[in-house]
């Protein structure tokens, strides 16, 4: 199954928070990516994947015309991306994206976590590098084969292809994300995509149990509720 079971495993963390943080951090977002390249969707590609994955969460849309009426109309918010990277209990290491307005309140709210977990923060580049930076595409409609000929005859190239199912799940650099779903659009005029995302994958997994898998759940899910934390990346099988 190669790494199918890590795509669904991103879906559930993107969809595992309260309904009201979902909504808030979408609008944040929302207003930060319209704020840097622009109110127009067409125009403006990450905005127009990230206001279908709102709509694909059933975030309401009055909470996404909010967030564009506040570049509109001149109100300026500045938001910073900021990635913690955590060494929990037995081996397992944790990635925290944060999106917010205060750098501060943020580390301070994530360090309070790891107090109470008795979990350490790492330096820059001390767990992400155990991790694949990739973005992921995954539909239904065409086999691997067809997918992977598809892709190569546009010239686009892939780290992996798989099939799980009657889904078939590319693996790609982040930055070809955009031109992976054209690709496939222009083979598939009508197709829906079951993923598009840009994620972290782990290179290893590891297995906890006992005392080390109650820690960790208990940092997972106080980290979810931190304000700030918009995902959480880690290298546990669950």
């Amino acid at each position: 199954m190669g790494r199918a079971y890590e795509v669904r495993k991103a879906s559930i963390q993107k969809t595992g928070a309260a309904r009201g943080k979902i909504y808030t951090m979408y609008a944040k977002e929302i207003y930060d990516v319209a704020k840097k390249g622009g109110t127009d969707p067409l125009s403006n590609a990450p905005l127009k994947r990230l206001m279908e994955k709102a709509k694909k969460e059933q975030v309401p849309a009055d909470i996404i015309k909010r967030a564009i009426d506040k570049v509109n109309s001149g109100v300026d918010e500045t938001y910073d991306k900021v990635r913690y990277e955590v060494f929990g209990p037995a081996g397992s290491t944790v990635l925290v994206d944060c999106l917010t307005d205060n750098v501060n309140r943020s580390i301070s709210s994530v360090r309070a976590v790891l107090n109470k977990c008795k979990c350490k923060l790492g330096v820059s580049g001390s767990v992400s590098f155990q991790y694949d930076n990739l973005c992921i595409v995954s539909f239904s409609g065409l086999s691997e084969e067809e997918a992977l000929e598809t892709l190569i005859g546009a010239g686009v190239d892939v780290e992996d292809i798989e099939l799980d199912g009657d889904q078939v799940i590319i693996y790609g650099n982040p930055q070809d994300l955009y031109v992976i779903k054209e690709t496939i659009q222009n083979r598939l005029p009508n197709v829906e995509f079951d993923m598009d995302e840009i994620t972290m994958l782990p290179k290893e997994k590891i297995t906890l149990s006992g005392e080390d898998l109650e820690i960790f759940n208990r940092l997972i899910t106080m980290l979810d509720e931190v304000e700030d934390v918009q995902t959480l990346y880690h290298n546990v099988a669950l």
